[in-house]
């Protein structure tokens, strides 16, 4: 996927908001205030970092040579991946679907309640 593309489904997520925080070269993608996506659309080749469980993050490490550690980021919890076609489209859906949902689950009861019940882009 191209970061347009990305740009154009990250915002389909319910309460989703972009902004510029890191400042104006990285879009900051949030749900209800909390940062789920962080693209990288000047560097070459651009970039998505996305939070991921930490047993999962470290299989799609080893799953995918473009995907690595959070860059300045909780090495744990987050990955970062290279937008060079490598990882297949789905599976980049899916890692943000899981980002997304990752942060979800640690919002208050009445935000994930919310939220909830609005559709989310299909994988």
């Amino acid at each position: 996927m191209k970061t347009g593309a990305i740009a154009t489904y990250l915002m389909r997520y319910p309460e989703t908001s972009e902004e510029q925080s890191f400042g104006p070269n990285v879009d900051v993608y949030k749900v209800a205030g909390k940062v789920f996506a962080i693209v990288s659309p000047e560097e070459e080749p651009s970039s998505i970092s996305l939070k991921c469980d930490p047993v999962i993050a470290l299989e799609l490490r080893e799953e995918y040579d473009a995907v690595t550690p959070g860059y300045h980021l909780n090495k744990d919890h987050w990955n970062t991946i290279v937008l060079n076609d490598s990882v297949p489209d789905r599976e980049l859906k899916k890692m943000i679907a899981h980002s997304y949902e990752q942060v979800i689950a640690g919002l208050p009861k009445v935000l994930r309640l919310r939220i909830s019940h609005v559709d989310r882009p299909r994988v």
